[in-house]
């Protein structure tokens, strides 16, 4: 007897082993039962969910020789014959390939008749996206008031590409990506009774390269047997997908925690030498560092106990803002594999980029950056060679509160409309000549002389200078940006780099609210506008373009404009 691939001898053959798709179960089993039938139904869902083996179960239920039912016999004529695709009153058809208005009446002209054998006419429909404008019109008034006898089934990838005639006379079921668990559970079950052994491991190398397709892990699943003759190994599945293994994968979130750049590009080498994926590395790692995540904020959203327990150290080991900012650099990491001389190169790349993020101690980058001193260590400056910082404007003299201790943190709460930072660390005496911050003009220059940027610098040029009263600094941020207090480093990195520039502590308030008068933000933007109206009109006045707009009719497209010299 001729082999039957696994696909087709596993397909299920009744409701009750259908996997994955229980809602549409649910829903069909209760109108089989009650006498609820519609006349047309239209299953959407990506390739290999259960579209067609749906619809077959739905075929043998009303036709099946015990009568209309949710749980069909599979062993009378009318079952036997539409699992074989023999049932005369069954008709599939692949709108690919039939999708003329011609195809479309002749169907039509052959369900006007009663049933030759069954108790209805089922018209089974696929990719039905595929026909025509003219084929959909065809079947419009069929499909609103069809014979008692007949039952439309439409089946597709694209549910977006059918006309809204059509899809207000169905009934609509969207099926569902089939969970990588519920995947290796039926592969399981089907090894077990195959009696091949595997490998659990194998199995979720099949079930991630299958993307939701029970149809495709089904024929990954041939593919290895044949492949490890006769067994299903975690090595030799992993060979023939060429796929990376977890043993890498965690082999790099080691060597990132212990910041060894050798052992990062020994994974690198070690896959080049296997012609491993190097876009799969990068995909599959940006998938483990988005677990390692959700072991940090939300732990119950991991549902293996032994994934959570396994991610739980590197969760503790890794700062949350590093494993956002890597999540990034490794997808766009993968996003940029095209445009590198190579991937090999673009691979190491990424992981150099991850290398280079990766603090000693948290904080010590941002104040290596912000310090106005030469260094020796991360945290220890050299007053001798100390370079000080250049104010914006003169300063005739430095504030003479410099020896003022700060205030009792614990005995001042703030108000509840504002949001204040923990108290500073001390700030080192070899610190150079504080710049001045004696009035709202001086808050531009102050935000440039700490040295911050990114979301830092965006949250002060935001801000409204209040006031700075002995050691506590009074800000206004409008409600528009409040965002930009959603992670309370920024606030703590602002106010460290502040107290460095002023030589003192300080304690930085920010009350949110509707600034009174104009933030650095506000007079930058306004600043650049004027900038771009007087090139526009200097554009819109040179006889040469007044001369070209004339002659060729052409247009000035303000906003591709740009004045010379322009900062970013």
């Amino acid at each position: 007897m001729s082999y039957q691939v696994l696909a087709r001898k596993w397909r299920p053959r009744s409701f009750e082993t259908l996997v994955g798709q229980e809602h549409v179960v649910r829903a069909l089993t209760h109108a089989l039962t009650t006498g609820r039938l519609h006349h047309a139904y239209l299953f959407t869902g990506t390739r290999g969910v259960g579209k067609t083996t749906i619809s077959r179960i739905l075929a043998k239920s009303l036709n099946c020789e015990q009568g209309v039912t949710a749980t069909p016999c599979g062993v009378c004529a009318a079952c036997t014959e539409i699992d074989s695709g023999r049932f005369v009153d069954y008709v599939e058809m692949d709108a690919a390939s039939n999708r003329g208005v011609d195809d479309m009446a002749a169907l039509l002209e052959k369900a006007a008749y009663a049933p030759s054998r069954g108790r209805y006419k089922v018209y089974m429909i696929d990719e039905v996206h595929m026909l025509t404008g003219h084929a959909f019109n065809a079947m419009l008034k069929t499909l609103e008031e069809p014979p008692a006898h007949m039952k439309f089934i439409l089946a597709t990838t694209d549910p977006q590409k059918i006309p809204v005639t059509v899809l207000s006379r169905c009934l609509q079921f969207n099926l569902k990506q089939m969970p990588q668990t519920h995947i290796v559970e039926h592969l399981s079950n089907i090894l077990g009774q195959e009696a091949v052994p595997f490998e659990s491991g194998a199995l979720r190398h099949i079930a991630k390269g299958a993307n939701g397709s029970m149809r495709d892990a089904l024929s990954l699943l041939d593919q290895a047997i044949a492949h490890g003759a006769g067994k299903v190994e975690e090595e030799g599945v992993r060979d023939m997908l060429g796929t990376v293994g977890e043993d890498h994968l965690f082999e790099l979130l080691d060597a990132l925690q212990a910041q060894d750049i050798g052992a990062l590009i020994a994974v690198a080498d070690a896959m080049e030498a296997r012609s491993l994926s190097f876009e799969s590395a990068l995909q599959e790692f940006a998938t483990l560092l988005h677990r390692v995540a959700l072991v940090q904020f939300a732990p119950q959203a991991i549902a293996d106990n032994f994934e959570r327990e396994r991610l739980a150290p590197y969760a503790a080991a890794f700062d949350a803002e590093f494993l956002q900012l890597a999540y990034q650099i490794t997808i766009h990491g993968r996003e940029e594999l095209a445009l590198a001389p190579d991937e090999y190169t673009g691979f190491t790349m990424s992981l150099l980029r991850l290398h280079a993020f990766r603090p000693e101690t948290p904080g010590s980058a941002a104040r290596a950056l912000t310090a106005p001193v030469a260094t020796q260590a991360p945290l220890r400056p050299v007053a001798a060679a100390a370079t000080p910082v250049v104010p914006a404007r003169p300063v005739a003299a430095a504030p003479q509160s410099v020896q003022e201790p700060p205030p009792p943190w614990e005995d001042e709460p703030a108000p509840a409309t504002q949001v204040a930072a923990p108290p500073p660390p001390p700030v080192p005496a070899a610190v150079a000549a504080p710049v001045a911050l004696a009035g709202a003009a001086d808050w531009l220059a102050q935000i440039q002389a700490s040295g911050v940027g990114g979301m830092v610098r965006e949250l002060a040029q935001n801000c409204e200078f209040l006031g700075l009263e002995g050691s506590v600094l009074s800000l206004r941020l409008a409600p528009a940006h409040r965002h930009l207090m959603a992670m309370p480093s920024n606030l703590a990195k602002l106010q460290e780099a502040l107290s460095a520039t002023q030589g003192r502590p300080l304690r930085v308030n920010i009350e949110v609210a509707e600034p009174g008068s104009q933030t650095p933000a506000q007079r930058k933007q306004e600043i650049r506008q004027a900038r771009q109206a007087d090139a526009v009109a200097a554009l819109e006045s040179d006889p040469f373009v007044q001369e070209l707009i004339e002659r060729c009719d052409a247009t000035l497209v303000e906003s591709s404009v740009k004045p010379l010299g322009e900062a970013e």
